[in-house]
């Protein structure tokens, strides 16, 4: 989205329904990577997805009613937002889940054990509000998902991440659908970008498996700062 935006100047209305297109092949593409690492909770993702696809409905529809510079300086706020989020939630200790409350226990496909207890009650609002910002922002709603899952809700960053992306094929589609109908989808961008999508994510998500947790969160927290601050400069 900031790319469609900044680099080739598509209006922020239009970059938000491609980028969405887009996501549907990053999601697809990242779930399949992820789910031979058997890092995706299925069962979590499906419950959270039905809240982050009205919201996802509804935020593209309200594009229509939103200035491009509006949004454009808006998705540069919200970015350097989740990014301060992120780093501050950094300095604290992790929370440790309560197994009182049920706690899931997910072994990957290379014998590492996460032991957590997701809270319902944070990840279901706040499931809408990421469908939402996906919907409106077209970026998929991972950028909140993530942050959702790992320090609202307790999951370990290697099982959010997939997570989020198994998601995002719901809710992007969802989002684009609409994006589509409002006629903001510029496909003749979105294919060729795609390809190099695809490659991308099935390197990501072999890297990511090679990477610490915290580090991972440092790498998201710092691109959304550079991508947040670029955007909200533009608009200035």
């Amino acid at each position: 989205m900031p790319m469609l935006v900044l680099v080739w100047g598509m209006s922020a209305q239009r970059a938000a329904g491609t980028s969405l297109l887009m996501i549907v092949f990053t999601s697809l593409s990242s779930t399949v990577a992820y789910s031979r690492q058997k890092r995706i909770d299925y069962s979590l993702g499906i419950v959270l997805a039905a809240g982050t696809v009205p919201g996802a409905l509804l935020g593209a529809y309200v594009t229509s009613y939103v200035k491009s510079e509006l949004l454009s300086g808006l998705l540069g706020v919200f970015l350097l937002g989740v990014s301060v989020w992120m780093l501050i939630a950094q300095e604290l200790p992790d929370r440790r889940p309560d197994l009182s409350r049920g706690a899931r226990v997910k072994v990957d496909a290379h014998g590492h054990v996460f032991e957590y207890s997701p809270a319902h009650l944070i990840g279901l609002p706040g499931s809408f509000a990421a469908g939402l910002t996906s919907g409106v922002f077209g970026i998929g709603g991972g950028v909140l998902i993530v942050p959702l899952l790992r320090l609202g809700m307790g999951v370990p960053m290697h099982i959010a991440s997939p997570t989020s992306m198994f998601m995002m094929i719901f809710t992007s589609i969802a989002g684009v659908a609409t994006h589509a109908y409002l006629g903001n989808v510029r496909v003749e961008y979105a294919i060729p970008l795609c390809i190099g999508i695809v490659a991308g994510t099935q390197i990501g998500a072999f890297l990511a498996r090679r990477t610490k947790a915290r580090v991972l969160e440092r790498m998201l927290a710092v691109c959304l700062l550079v991508i947040g601050g670029r955007m909200l400069i533009e608009m200035i």
